[in-house]
Order: structure tokens, then C-alpha cells, then sequence
């Protein structure tokens, strides 16, 4: 009798536990479903693709058919035409390596002579530049660019089929949740930045930014610089006016949605208003600043200027861990423990400088975790999220430290620093050549050549170098990641790195499978499996699903 009830009690568990499966395996069959299915944003962007095909195709059939009579009859086809008849132009007209090399300075005179010429060369470039319209193009074809770059992202995230080499480790439950929660984010983004684009577009066009600048005006009156932190002052809180309605929703709805948020409203406003506060505290006088040594310094303020900035860097990097970010978050000396223990005994291995070790209250507003070290000279401070304290192991959170201490080893921070700093310096060279140069303020309908307002159209002009600079930015960033891996992985925390960031990987829902192009883009750290890869973990698989 108790042989017959054990033998049914034993098939009751074992039924129990397959509907239980069947339940797990028809609930992500349902997420992979959701995953695939494109809705209406997908739609309105293919339709947007194809209908650019055609308007192209259509454009070159008409201009095979009407030739050169096209812009008599389509006016509006004007800009077209002219680009596809002066494309062949301008590339027949490019020399070749032997004619460049005729004009190659040989001697120290004749480099002045070169230098004198293009100079001459530049300027009456500026003062023809249509910039207005520079600027609107430039504006649109960064934005399509972008957003090009981000639709191959978004079909990636629609992609259900795990990448070579993660199959072993990430469920296909968790790699759907992550795709899931990548294109909640992407449909914000693309909205977010398309109403942005519109909003530049109309700004640009409609002359508002002069408009502001006399409205600034009448109420400071006819000091320049006194105009001019007014002027910053109103965009500022009109940037984050416009800005509120995606924050919030990214914080209350996507975040929340997949478990993130932990922040209530009156913390979000909170900390909206403080932010608000210090960008104008700390944004005012730095612009006063950077426009007096402007006025002051002539022709070679660029490098006054520079000079400036990188105090204020040094400052920011100062005063942000010890005075800004405890306005937000509470730092608590780490208790003693076992985890306190094992990284002051890996600080005192390396000989690093450490004089405080904090956690913070990462989960007072999101469950992502993270951790950093700060500080300069024999001052170094080491702080820890108290997420990452419960998502991972005492030797995994070593290990992560010894990940961190190898950025500071191997001086990536200082270099970091410096090639911020040769950004900056470029910047402001490449802003001396327009400073000074009456047309671009005319084409903007701004009257006189205020700084400001200079310096805000100059940076339209600037973005695609910028975008560029990003690039190799990034490209110098993920080379500093796989060294500082190596690093821990040296100090013999290579198991535990690894297993750490398959962790936090799952835990923060990060994109499993990004695009190539875009990941080269935009992010700052390699993918996961290329930096599992690099520490030669074992648990990478060797086939697909």
C-alpha cells in the first residue's frame, strides 16, 4: 500500500513537473513571439525605406528621360540635379598622387607659402559658406546616419536565434527578455530622436535661436556677457522642459516595465531639479569664464581657452565623487568582511593608494550595478553598487575590482584624459577660423557677431569631425577594456571576471548580439562574447543552437 502511494505521488511530481515546463516553454515561445513581431513603428520605418527607394528610382528615370530640361519643368528638382551632374565633375577633377606630390613643400619657404595660400584659401571659403544650409544638411545627414544605424540594431533585437557561443550560458528566456527590453529602448530612442531632429530642423529654419537671443536681451540688457549666461540659462531649462516627457517615460514605463526602476516620482523630480540646478550653477560661470578669455586673449585664444577647459576637467573629475554625486546617491565605508578584506589585500599586492572603499546605494533608483575607482595621486577611492554586492560572489566582485585597478595599472584614465583634451584643443583652433566671420552670423539673422551664439552654430558644423573622433574614442576605450580584463585576469581572476560579466550581462539585460557596425558606433566596451573570447573562457560554445 505505501509502495502503490509512493508510485503515485512520484508520477504526480513527475506530471506536475512537466506541465510546469510545458508552462516555461509556451511562455517564451509566447516572449519569442513578441520579440519577432514588428509593430507599427517597424512598419512606418520599412515603408519610410521602400519609399525613399522609389522616390530615388523615379528621380534617376526622370533625369535619363528629361535631361538637362529637368529643372525647367520640376523646378523642385533643381538640388538634385545639380548633385547628380557634378558628381562625375568633382571626381574627374580629383588629382592624382603625382600632381599632390608637386605641391608637397620642399623647402622652409615654400611650406609658409603653402600654409599663406590655404589660409587665403579657407577664408574665402567661410565667407561664400551657404551655412545655414551647411547646417541643415549637416544636421539631417548625421540624423540619418544614426538612425540607420540604429534600425540595424532594432533587426538585430528581432532576431530570436542565439548567436554562436552563448547558447551554453544564456537561456533562451533570458536572451528574449534582453532583446525585449532593446526594443522598448530602441522605439524611444527613434522617436526621441526624430521629434529632436524636427525640433532642430524648425529651430534652424524659423531663426529662433536669434529670437531667444533678443528676448534674453531686453530683459538683461546690452552687456554681451551678461546676455550671454541669460541666453544659456533659458535654453538650458527649455532643453530639459522638452527633454522631461521622454525621461519620464523611459524611467516609469520602459525601465519599470522590465524591473529597473526604483525611483518614486518625487525623486525623479528631484533629482531633475538638482540636476537643472547644478548645470547652471556650475555652467554659468565656467561660459562667463570661457567667453572673457575670448574677449581678452586675440587671435590665439584657443589655446587660453584650452587651457581653461582642462582646469575645469580637472575640477569636474576633483570635486564629481566627492561633492556632485553625493548629492544623489549615500556612500557607506564598506563593512568589514570578507569582501573588505580580499580588496585591501589586492590593493596592498599592487601597491595601490587606496584611502577610502565605499558602496552606494545604486538600488535606491535602478538594479544596474557597477563599479569604479577615483581620485587622484595617493588619494584613490574605490566604490562598489550595492546591486552588483547581491548579483555577484566575494571573488567575482574581486575580480571586477582587479578589472578596475588595471585601468588605473596601465594609466588608461590619464590617457583617456588626454585625448579629451586634444578634442577639446581642436575644437576651439577649429573655432577660431569661424569666430571672426561675419556671414556666418548673417545667415542665422543674428545682428553683430556675439561669442555665444557663434560657438552654438559652430558646433553643427563640427558634429560629423565629432562623430568621428567618437569613433575613435570608442575604438581606444575597448582596447583599454580587454587589457584591463587581461589584467585581472593576470592577477589569476579570469574564471571569476568572466562569470561576473555573464552576470551582469543577465542581470542588466545588456544586448546579447549587437550589430557590428553599431556596436562600433556606440559602444564604448566590446560585446560580451568577443571579451569572453579574449579571457579564453571555456564556457563559449562552438556551434549554433
Amino acid at each position: 500500500m505505501s509502495d502503490a502511494k509512493t508510485e503515485k505521488a512520484e508520477k504526480t511530481s513527475i506530471a506536475e513537473g512537466i506541465v510546469r515546463a510545458e508552462a516555461r516553454d509556451a511562455a517564451v515561445d509566447a516572449q519569442a513571439r513578441v520579440v519577432q513581431q514588428k509593430g507599427f513603428l517597424d512598419d512606418v520605418i520599412d515603408g519610410v525605406q521602400l519609399g525613399a527607394m522609389v522616390i530615388f528610382f523615379i528621380c534617376l528615370v526622370f533625369v535619363a528621360i528629361f535631361g538637362s530640361s529637368l529643372p525647367s519643368i520640376f523646378p523642385v528638382t533643381q538640388p538634385l540635379y545639380d548633385a547628380l551632374v557634378g558628381l562625375p565633375q568633382l571626381l574627374t577633377q580629383v588629382p592624382d598622387i603625382e600632381t599632390v606630390l608637386e605641391y608637397v613643400p620642399k623647402t622652409l619657404d615654400e611650406a609658409c607659402e603653402l600654409r599663406a595660400s590655404v589660409s587665403v584659401w579657407i577664408a574665402q571659403v567661410l565667407h561664400e559658406l551657404a551655412y545655414k544650409q551647411w547646417v541643415l544638411g549637416l544636421s539631417w545627414a548625421m540624423y540619418l546616419w544614426q538612425t540607420k544605424l540604429n534600425i540595424r540594431q532594432r533587426d538585430r533585437l528581432h532576431d530570436v536565434r542565439r548567436p554562436k557561443g552563448i547558447a551554453t550560458f544564456i537561456s533562451r528566456q533570458v536572451y528574449l527578455e534582453a532583446n525585449a527590453y532593446g526594443l522598448d529602448k530602441s522605439s524611444l530612442l527613434l522617436v526621441r530622436d526624430f521629434i529632436g531632429q524636427l525640433q532642430t530642423t524648425a529651430i534652424i529654419a524659423y531663426d529662433v535661436v536669434p529670437w531667444l537671443w533678443e528676448q534674453v536681451g531686453q530683459v538683461t540688457g546690452e552687456n554681451v556677457l551678461v546676455q550671454s549666461v541669460g541666453f544659456f540659462v533659458a535654453a538650458s531649462v527649455l532643453s530639459t522642459v522638452l527633454g522631461l516627457p521622454f525621461d519620464i517615460y523611459s524611467t516609469f514605463v520602459v525601465e519599470k516595465k522590465h524591473g529597473f526602476n526604483k525611483q518614486t516620482m518625487g525623486l525623479f523630480w528631484a533629482d531633475a531639479l538638482k540636476s537643472l540646478l547644478l548645470v547652471l550653477a556650475l555652467g554659468a560661470p565656467v561660459l562667463a569664464g570661457f567667453l572673457w578669455v575670448i574677449e581678452r586673449t586675440g587671435e590665439r585664444f584657443y589655446l587660453y581657452a584650452w587651457a581653461l577647459m582642462a582646469g575645469v576637467q580637472l575640477l569636474m573629475i576633483l570635486i564629481y565623487p566627492t561633492v556632485i554625486q553625493p548629492m544623489f546617491n549615500k556612500f557607506d565605508p564598506l563593512p568589514e568582511g570578507d569582501l573588505r578584506e580580499a580588496i585591501e589585500a589586492l590593493a596592498g599586492r599592487l601597491e595601490f593608494p587606496l584611502k577610502k572603499l565605499y558602496v552606494v546605494d545604486g538600488s535606491k533608483r535602478s538594479s544596474h550595478s557597477n563599479a569604479y575607482v577615483f581620485g587622484f595621486f595617493k588619494a584613490k577611492r574605490i566604490v562598489i553598487y550595492d546591486t552588483l554586492i547581491e548579483q555577484c560572489t566575494t571573488d567575482e566582485i574581486v575580480a571586477v575590482v582587479g578589472h578596475e585597478l588595471g585601468h588605473w595599472k596601465k594609466s588608461h584614465t590619464v590617457r583617456m584624459l588626454l585625448m579629451a583634451q586634444l578634442q577639446i584643443l581642436l575644437i576651439f583652433y577649429s573655432f577660431s577660423c569661424f569666430v571672426t566671420e561675419p556671414h556666418m552670423y548673417e545667415s542665422f539673422g543674428v545682428e553683430g557677431m556675439p561669442v555665444m551664439l557663434g560657438f552654438l552654430f559652430f558646433q553643427y558644423l563640427y558634429e560629423p569631425l565629432g562623430m568621428v573622433l567618437q569613433f575613435a574614442t570608442n575604438v581606444m576605450s575597448r582596447i583599454h577594456e580587454f587589457q584591463a580584463d587581461a589584467f585581472s585576469r593576470d592577477l589569476g581572476y579570469g574564471e571569476q571576471l568572466a562569470s561576473c560579466l555573464i552576470k551582469l550581462q543577465i542581470e542588466n539585460k545588456a544586448t546579447m548580439n549587437p550589430d557590428p557596425l553599431y556596436s562600433a558606433f556606440t559602444y564604448s566596451h566590446p560585446p560580451l562574447v568577443e571579451r569572453l573570447d579574449a579571457l579564453g573562457n571555456p564556457h563559449l560554445a562552438s556551434k549554433d543552437e
